[in-house]
Parts: C-alpha cells; structure tokens; sequence
C-alpha cells in the first residue's frame, strides 16, 4: 500500500477535529446551526493553520446529503468525494496560476448554471491575494450578488493586498497561528495512534521549529521518524534540526557570570565544530533572556514542568534585572548584525564578547581594578587638601596629623586629647571634612561594583556626610528620576561591600555644592572637545581653506581623538 504522508493523513475531517481554530469553528457552527449561511467566506492566516481545511469542512456541511449541518456524516457520497478531492460541484481554484482577468471570467461564467449533483456549487479560491487587480474587479459584482446555489471561500495568507471591496463583501475569519504546547500535544497523540514512540523534548523542539504551522509540524515529525528509523528521539531531532543545545545557553551565562572570557571562545569553538546554526543560537538566545526576565518579575509564570526550570530560576536570581535587559538587545541585534559580519562564527563570538565587556559585575574593574583589590584589603586614607588644614586651624588645636586623614577622620568624627571645640568651630570642621569627603567621591565610585541605573545614580550624587554606619549624598533635583529603590539598594549594598561593614544609606535632594562624578566626566569631555576644536581652527591648512573658499567650520563634526 502507498505510504501517505502525515500531513495528508491526520488532515481534519470535521469541526471537532480541527485543532487550535476554536474561534472560528463556533462561529462556522453556529452559523449552519441556524442556517445563516453567508454566500462568501475569507479566511486569512499563515501557512499550515487550516484554511484550506475548513474549506473543505464548510463544503461538506453545504452538501452532505443529511441535509444542511455542522456536523457532516463523512459517508455518503458527497462527504467522501470532496474528502478525495473528486465532487464536481467543489472547484479549487489556485489563484496563483489563474491570475488573469480571463480566467476569471471563463470560471464565473460557468457559476450561473445549477450544481450537477450538490445543493451548493462550491468555489474554493486559495491565495487570492495573487489575483491581478483587473480579475477581482471581474469578480465584484459575482461576488456581491451571487447565484442562490452558489457559495465562494477565498483563503490567503496576505489579507493586506486584496482590494477593500472584496473585504467588504466576505465573512471574514483570521486564523490564529498555533502554540508551541498545542501542536506538541496533537503530535504526541498522532505519535501514540501510529504506535511510534517519541521523547518529550523531540516533540517541543518539532512544535518550536514548526513557528505556529501544523502542516510544518507534521512535515518535520515525518523527516524525524525517518531520521531516527523510526524513533523520535531529542539527540536526534537536534541534530537534525540544527537546533541549539540549551546547555551551550546556559554554559555561556555561567561563563558571563564567573567573567571567564576564554570559557566563552570554548563554547563557541564547540559549536563551530558541531556545526551548529550561530543564527538559531542567538535566536534561542534571545528566548532564553526572555525567559529570565520573566522568571525576575512573575517567577510564579514559569511553568512546574519546565526541564531548565531550576537553571533559569538560579541565573534570574544571580543576574540583574538592567544586565538581562541589555543581553537581551544584545543578542538581537548581534543576530540582525550576522550577514554583516566576516562570517557567522566572528559575529558569534563578538556578540559573546559584547555580553562579557557589558556585564555589570566587573564594569568599574576596568576603570580602578588596583584600587577596587586594594579596597577589599584595608579601608581607605584620604589626602586632606589645603582648604582643611586652614579650617582646623582656625576651628580649633587638635590632635592628629595634618598629612591625612585616617577611616575615623573621614566619617566626621575627630578625637581630640585636650582641645574643646567651639560649637562655631565644630560646625566649620565638619564642612572642612566633608569637603575633603566629598572631592574622594570620585575615588570611591571607581572602585564599587555598579552597573546599570545604580552606577548612573551614584555618578549624579555628591557625598556629604559619612559616620561609621551612616553615609548622605546629596542628588540634585533635576536628576530625582534616577532615585529609584532598586538602585538606590544596589548603591547601598555595594557600599557596604566596600567599606567591610553594615552602612545605611540616605539620599536628600539639593543642588549640587561640589562637582559630581557624572559633571566631572562632561567637564572633562567638553575640555577635551575645545581642545579639539581649538587644534583645527589653528591648523594652517583649515585656515587657508576657510579664506580661499570663505567657509566655515562645523564644529560638531569635530570628534577628539
């Protein structure tokens, strides 16, 4: 006996076998329930969801011979001829070949004569949208005033490029594209029926690729049975596919993770020898960050029975909600930069490099990395400038050296032996500290390991007074919109970190007294822009341009190099 392909075979033959469709089915059923029969249908969706399918089922309901039904026997005459494709008052029409105005014509004039043998003649136009614009308009007023005995089912998977007054003149039903789960749930029951046995993580790979097609799905299900010579097994479907292992996935954010940048050219030298598709990884990838996030915002939406459940639930847990956020861009656009690239494999690799050079767990390293090991070590001695020395002079006689200012001075609190502070020198002595404080605001942001809007926040603030377990910044108000509380915490947890001991931090609102890292790095900028600007305006060269051809000199397009 001839083999049939499965596509062919488990085709629907009523409405309730029909999977994923159930929208459209209730209406369908309610419609021939009541006998309100419309003269033209149009189904629109992607390949493979069943539109071709309902079209048969809807002929069937006009013409079986029970009578007029949404539920058509399958047995009698007309039921099983147009199951074959042999009842003569059912014409297909692929408008893809008869695209002409003529053919038009000639199949509308056969419509005025009364079906051979049906109740309905039955006129199945598929891809409509491929019909020039001189045949729909033969067809309008067909369409619009049809023949009692004649019923139209147009079907297409471009509604955008069929002309309005044909829209407006059908029923229009958009077929949905079919979930991932659904279509691995119908292959498991084929699978079952068929006697074949398959792995759960060989179906969920097939529904994945199939990209919301049944017919897809059933395709590639025949291309694994014959793979696998008659199993359908995971090992097997991937390498069929080409599918990405997810534990190259998550071997690469263990690798982000322990900041091991030769782990991450081993995962891709791996892949390039298995001949893996870079495309379909950074594609997995993507899903996978899409994943994470979810799991950091609604971890009760990932699923109990998800394999990589716990692996997900752990990386969502150790990385930031900001870092997945920017993985996330970062591995789309990598994917979209591929065919730019030398070739797929330095694109990969880049775009894991990306990653690395991104991540925020060592993002100040590269700016301080002396200065964040010496940090953990011991507790920093600030240099105290001129301006304090003059103010504890004149605050008051003090103990203590005048070269620098140890942990204690620092926090704002001076031991003294003998001396008595003024309550007017007090006060000015600790302005002097906190002076000094904040000009080393710099040094310590450097050496904290922030990212994200944390390290944005910090860099907008200025320190103002410090206690052993209590630090103050000030934020000016024109930046509020960055004091949010996960940065905020993050500030605090990374001073913390720093300082070997439990701090509390609090942040006021006030216009800036002394400059902030984040106005420093501008100022430092625009010096560097001016001296830029400055350079070509002098060069002799751009002079004499400027006078012989009495141009002018765009200075944005001038970049300091």
């Amino acid at each position: 006996m001839t083999y049939q392909v499965l596509a062919r075979k488990w085709r629907p033959k009523t409405f309730e076998s029909l999977i994923g469709q159930e929208h459209v089915v209730r209406a369908l059923t309610h419609a021939l329930s009541e006998q309100r029969l419309h003269h033209a249908y149009l189904f629109t969706g992607t390949r493979g969801v069943g539109k071709t399918t309902l079209a048969r089922i809807l002929a069937k309901s006009f013409n079986c011979e029970t009578g007029i039904t949404a539920t058509p026997c399958g047995v009698c005459a007309s039921c099983t001829e147009i199951d074959t494709g042999r009842f003569i008052d059912l014409l297909e029409v692929d408008a893809a070949t008869n695209t002409k105005v003529d053919e038009m014509r000639q199949l509308l004039e056969n419509a005025v004569y009364a079906p051979t043998r049906g109740r309905f003649k039955v006129y199945v136009i598929d891809e409509v949208h491929m019909l020039s614009n001189s045949a729909f308009n033969a067809m309008l007023k067909t369409l619009e005033e049809p023949p009692e005995h004649v019923k139209f089912i147009l079907a297409t998977t471009d509604p955008q490029k069929i002309p309005v007054t044909v829209l407006s003149r059908c029923m229009q039903f958009n077929l949905k594209q079919m979930t991932p789960p659904l279509i691995a749930s119908h292959l498991k029951h084929i699978l079952e029926v068929e006697s074949i046995s398959a792995e759960a993580g060989a179906l969920n790979l097939l529904a994945r690729s199939a990209a919301g097609s049944m017919r897809d799905a059933l395709s590639l299900l025949d291309q694994a049975i014959a793979h696998g010579a008659g199993k359908v097994e995971e090992t097997q479907v991937r390498e069929m596919l080409g599918t990405v292992d997810l534990d190259y996935l998550f071997s690469v954010l263990d690798a982000l993770l322990a900041g091991d940048s030769a782990a991450l050219l081993h995962v891709a030298d791996d892949m390039a020898i298995r001949s893996l598709s870079f495309d379909a990884a950074l594609q997995e990838m993507a899903g996978l960050f899409t994943r994470l996030q979810v799991a950091q915002f609604a971890p009760q939406a990932v699923a109990d029975d998800l394999p990589e459940r716990e692996r997900i639930l752990r990386l969502a847990a150790e990385l930031d909600p900001e870092y997945v956020q920017l993985a996330y861009q970062i591995a789309v656009h990598g994917r979209k930069e591929l065919p730019l690239a030398p070739d797929e494999y330095a694109g990969f690799v880049m775009t894991l490099l990306r990653l690395h050079a991104f991540r925020p767990a060592l993002a100040s390293d590269a700016l301080a990395p002396d200065l964040a090991t010496a940090s953990r070590k011991r507790p920093p001695v600030l240099t105290t400038p001129p301006p304090m020395n003059a103010a504890i002079a004149a605050a008051g006689k003090t103990s203590g050296s005048a070269e620098t200012v140890p942990v204690e001075a620092r926090v704002a609190t001076v031991t003294t032996d003998t001396a008595v502070l003024t309550e007017a020198g007090e006060s000015t002595l600790e302005t002097a500290i906190s002076t000094a404080v904040g000009a080393d605001w710099h040094q310590i942001l450097a050496a904290l390991k922030l990212g994200g809007m944390a390290r944005e926040l910090g860099q907008h603030c200025e320190l103002r007074r410090m206690s052993e377990s209590r630090i103050e910044l000030g934020l000016s108000p024109t930046h509020r919109h960055l004091q949010m509380k996960p940065a905020q915490d993050k500030l605090q947890q990374a001073l913390t970190d720093y300082f070997g001991c439990p701090m509390q931090l609090t942040i006021d609102l006030h216009e800036a007294s002394v400059e902030t890292p984040a106005a420093a790095t501008q100022r430092r900028n625009s010096e560097r822009q001016d001296r830029a600007v400055a350079a070509v305006e002098q060069d002799e060269f751009v002079r004499e341009v400027i006078d012989l051809f009495d141009a002018t000199l765009i200075e944005s397009s001038i970049k300091p190099v």
